[in-house]
């Protein structure tokens, strides 16, 4: 057996041998790979008193792994950015108030060169692809899980009917699961969370408590054209004036953010006429709660569909604000608007009355009628003409629903 055991050792120690070299052969093999675009970059030489030494020029050292720094640097401050919300979400929690801090204006410069239009066209062509019939019902489910979707108010419920997600989103309700408040003047036109109301003051609108934007940055100039039913303006004082058509009313405004989760259908918040729309191409940029109290002027900002019209008090006007992956803003009785068009560029914005020689009143709507939809989720914002005694029914970060009472004589 001992001599068995001699003879297999040499065999052992070869084969040990072998591998050892195998693995040292590999091993250089690495590095001579790793280390051949370093070979031929320009080297400089200086010396020390101890010998002379070799080096790159660090420019060209950089360019040889962009991508890994440059996705270090987005994904640590992706991760701030978590970390600052969590932080908000555990503040909010304990019910002590969020410090305010803005977002710089570097930072939105960055944000805004995002190519959020471009993802969230390519994100409505990803929406509208048919589903295979076996795969709806997993894809589904997990949305209405993440999100907290409640299908047992869904006109269908089954889930296997929705073609594809395009559909899932603009799932209509039953009747009875949104009754219309009948005992108020002004209902909410969807579902959602209400981020801020109040009365409008120095013609400044609060998009979260202590941010605040232009009414004029946000309505967009009164120009004096035959679309406009609205006559020039030249300072705060006298813009507020063209808004305000009667002695002793005031202007009051409403936030409601769309969460993902929500019903994407907006309705007639009132008994109104709409007389015009303005389209405002923009950015695309998120309009969560976070994001809000980040950016000053976000919804300014951001694509918006600007209605104006009439009701019983005066001036009213309900503007729907496009986010990302939220381009697609659908007013059912206006087929001439599209937004999110590569047609359309940032910083203009285009007109149409609804005012004709054949109607020249406008569009009437009824309190809870059908007006819009989302694409995914987003933001309505009211701006209205009412007098002094008129009350909100809401708090702040409250959760509401389509057809519940927003406020009231």
């Amino acid at each position: 057996m001992a001599a068995s055991v001699g003879r297999r050792c040499p065999r052992l120690l070869r084969g040990v041998a072998s591998c050892r070299n195998s693995l040292l052969h590999c091993e250089n093999t690495t590095l001579s790979h790793f280390l051949q675009p370093i070979r031929k970059l320009p080297l400089r030489a200086f010396c020390t008193s101890a010998r002379k030494v070799h080096t790159a020029p660090a420019r060209s050292l950089f360019l040889l792994r962009p991508l890994p720094v440059l996705f270090v640097t987005g994904t640590g401050y992706a991760g701030y950015r978590q970390y600052e919300r969590y932080r908000e979400r555990e503040l909010e929690k304990l019910g002590l108030e969020i410090p305010l801090k803005l977002a710089g204006p570097w930072e939105v410069a960055l944000y805004k060169s995002v190519p959020t239009r471009l993802l969230s066209r390519a994100w409505g062509r990803l929406n509208q692809v048919e589903l295979p019939h076996w795969l709806r019902r997993p894809v589904y489910s997990l949305y209405i899980w993440t999100f907290g979707v409640n299908m047992k108010e869904a006109a269908v419920e089954d889930l296997h009917h929705y073609r594809n997600l395009s559909e899932f989103f603009r799932r209509k309700l039953k009747p009875q699961a949104r009754p219309v408040c009948g005992l108020h003047s002004v209902i909410s036109p969807s579902d959602g969370k209400i981020l801020n109301f109040g009365q409008v003051k120095n013609c400044e609108v609060e998009q979260v408590k202590g941010v605040t934007y232009s009414l004029e940055s946000f309505l967009g100039p009164r120009t004096s054209t035959e679309d406009l039913p609205f006559p020039p303006a030249t300072s705060c004082s006298s813009f507020r004036s063209q808004l305000v058509t009667r002695e002793g009313n005031e202007l009051y405004h409403c936030v409601i953010y769309l969460a993902p989760g929500d019903y994407h259908c907006f309705h007639s918040p009132t008994d109104w006429t709409v007389s015009h729309r303005r389209h405002f191409p923009g950015s695309l940029m998120s309009v969560n709660p976070g994001m809000a109290r980040w950016i000053k002027e976000l919804f300014c900002h951001n694509e918006r569909v600007v209605l104006t019209g009439d009701w019983k008090h005066g001036f009213f006007s309900l503007t729907a604000v496009g986010a990302t992956n939220v381009g697609s803003i659908r007013i059912y009785f206006d087929r001439d608007l599209h937004t999110n068009s590569p047609r359309y560029s940032k910083g203009s914005y285009n007109d149409f009355s609804f005012v004709t020689h054949a109607n020249k009143e406008g569009i009437p709507m009824r309190k809870g009628e059908h007006l819009g939809e989302f694409n995914l989720g987003s933001t309505i914002v009211l701006i209205f003409e009412a007098p002094k005694d008129f009350n909100f029914k809401l708090k702040a970060g409250q959760k509401i629903r389509f057809g519940e009472a927003l406020g009231s004589l």
